[in-house]
């Protein structure tokens, strides 16, 4: 039974050390506690074989481990839960050692409760139970020592796990400003070409297309944006086709097939203008007669599904067809933002290329960009 502690440790916060502590994982989810339960039997069976291995009694066993450890699992994370709010109030190195405090001090209390049933039982009937352990300090102490060492590795753990994620997230952040400032010093060249072209002949379209350059680069290289309407992310992708419609005139033509959709549909930034550029790019500007891109939403149940289609290039090869860096980066963030719950698509299909973007739908209300 001194082993029984283990999971209560793992499912610990982070190690020693100063700065925020919003690290800590929040086990009030129904994933969180599913976990618990889940890693619990697995160790028990674990456990059981370790002291019993094919023996008799390997079923009581087991059944006396898992449910200890099962109470360990839950309690820790029940106490865990209620005390996050507070903890994530203090620095890492005080967070984390009233959080091991925590594990400790619960592991201790449910195994003296646990010696302390077992006297009664056996009070109660007059002959040993077989089930509680009958050595107080041989079943106490370990347990205790135990869900200390196992404790210090399992903060360590989720430290380094937190880590390696706000990396990720820096990493990915940096990638989005880059795509951001992305805009190709060809696109800027020969979009002002055709605005200087259009004030002699057509004052207000020039005047029209200055306004939409504008609102791209303010969008664009503004700081890195979280989740905006979609409503806004459709207005940055339709000046982009704009500003493109310019110098491609009659063979550009695009094809927005917006569902109806809930009011305030939030979506990660820089999603659609990506796609639309590379749509355009690879898609339609190498075909001599041009050819349309279907943008598409539409909702499925829960999820938000983007799609965006274009014909292939005529002759086209397959390493032609899209632009990998562009879409990894999509992938990543929508990956960040929504864990296990997103996908990125890419199709060919007879003569055309297709990416669908499918992710949660989000509804809420968010500000508006200056």
């Amino acid at each position: 039974m001194g082993a029984a502690d283990a999971l209560p440790a793992t499912v610990a916060p982070a190690p020693t050390g100063t700065g925020p502590s919003d690290y800590l994982p929040d086990f009030c989810e129904p994933q969180a506690v599913l976990t618990v339960v889940l890693v619990s039997a697995l160790l028990a069976i674990v456990v059981a074989l370790a002291q019993y291995g094919a023996r008799d009694d390997f079923l009581l066993a087991l059944a006396r481990t898992s449910g200890f450890l099962l109470w360990n699992g839950l309690l820790c994370a029940l106490v865990l839960c209620k005390s996050r709010p507070w903890l994530t109030r203090h620095s890492l190195r005080v967070s984390s050692t009233i959080a091991l405090s925590l594990i400790v001090v619960t592991v201790a209390l449910v195994s003296e409760a646990t010696y302390e049933l077992g006297r009664a039982w056996e009070a109660e009937l007059g002959v040993p139970s077989g089930i509680f352990p009958r050595d107080h300090w041989k079943f106490l102490l370990p347990n205790v020592g135990i869900a200390a060492i196992v404790g210090v590795l399992a903060l360590r753990y989720f430290h380094v796990a937190h880590q390696w994620r706000r990396n990720i997230e820096l990493e990915t952040r940096a990638q989005v400003r880059a795509l951001q400032a992305g805009i190709q010093p060809h696109f800027l060249f020969n979009s002002m070409n055709a605005i200087a072209a259009l004030t002699r002949t057509d004052p207000a379209r020039a005047e029209a297309a200055v306004e939409d350059l504008s609102d791209l680069f303010r969008f664009n290289l503004a700081e890195a944006h979280g989740q905006i309407p979609l409503r806004e992310e459709l207005e940055v992708a339709q000046a982009y086709q704009r500003i493109e419609q310019l110098r491609l005139g009659e063979r550009l033509q695009v094809s927005w097939l917006i569902g109806d959709m809930p009011a305030h549909v939030l979506v990660p930034s820089l999603l659609l203008q990506p796609l639309l550029e590379n749509a355009i790019g690879h898609g339609i500007e190498s075909r001599p007669d041009g050819g349309t891109v279907t943008v598409e939403t539409r909702m499925d149940g829960a999820t938000l599904e983007i799609g965006v289609s274009n014909p292939l290039p005529l002759h086209h090869r397959p390493a032609s067809t899209g632009d990998p860096v562009a879409l990894d980066n999509i992938r990543q963030r929508l990956e960040l933002a929504y864990p296990g719950r997103s996908a990125v698509k890419v199709e060919h299909s007879g003569d055309h290329y297709r990416v669908t973007l499918r992710f949660p739908l989000v509804v809420g209300a968010a500000p508006t960009r200056a």
